[in-house]
């Protein structure tokens, strides 16, 4: 299990990973959406499917794709959650949504299953040597692994944004490095002022 990276200060870098993370919520959200379509078409009143093979195929492609989409927000997404740990503390109080400790905990929580699958993934096909992309052993092996992932993928795509909604607040809040307003001066006691006519 990978500790937090530090904080990167490139702040174009930051800028595409939010953007992957945006482009990835936003597919899932296609992803899903297809999926409802089809789940509601192909199954009966009480959520059986009419033809389970068909249906487990179809479910096979929704994880697939989702895992797919995923992959351009894998290589950012520790610097995204730990720009997030930091920018949360330093928000003026008004600004913080009460959910947001929660949701990130959430994702916290799903970036260390999918980095331990992913792992046990690696090892899995290594144990493969004879099996390649496209035969039933690997591609069984493989759906299996996209399944197992698919949770917590979704878990990404649903509290993702709060990734976003954080560092929109950190951007609009006061510069903590700006000095506080200062008042004028009052006049000192005992000083007459002379106002011209």
């Amino acid at each position: 299990m990978r500790g937090p990276l530090p904080i990167s200060f490139d702040h174009l870098a930051h800028r595409d990973f939010l953007h992957h993370l945006d482009v990835f919520i936003r597919d899932s959200e296609k992803i899903l959406t297809a999926w409802d379509a089809y789940s509601d078409e192909h199954t009966d009143l009480d959520g059986w499917p009419y033809d389970d093979h068909a249906y487990g195929l179809r479910q096979r492609q929704r994880d697939a794709d989702t895992a797919e989409a995923f992959e351009t927000v894998r290589a950012g997404a520790r610097h995204l959650l730990a720009t997030a740990g930091t920018q949360l503390p330093r928000l003026p109080p008004g600004s913080v949504q009460s959910h947001w400790v929660y949701r990130l905990g959430v994702l916290h929580a799903a970036l260390d299953q999918l980095d331990a699958l992913h792992e046990q993934w690696l090892r899995t096909r290594d144990d493969l040597p004879a099996a390649a992309p496209g035969t039933p052993a690997f591609d069984d092996a493989l759906a299996e692994h996209h399944a197992e992932c698919w949770s917590y993928l979704d878990d990404w795509a649903t509290h993702g944004h709060v990734i976003g909604d954080i560092n929109s607040s950190a951007r609009h809040a006061p510069s903590p490095l700006a000095p506080p307003p200062r008042a004028a001066p009052a006049p000192a006691a005992g000083r007459t002022i002379e106002v011209r006519r």
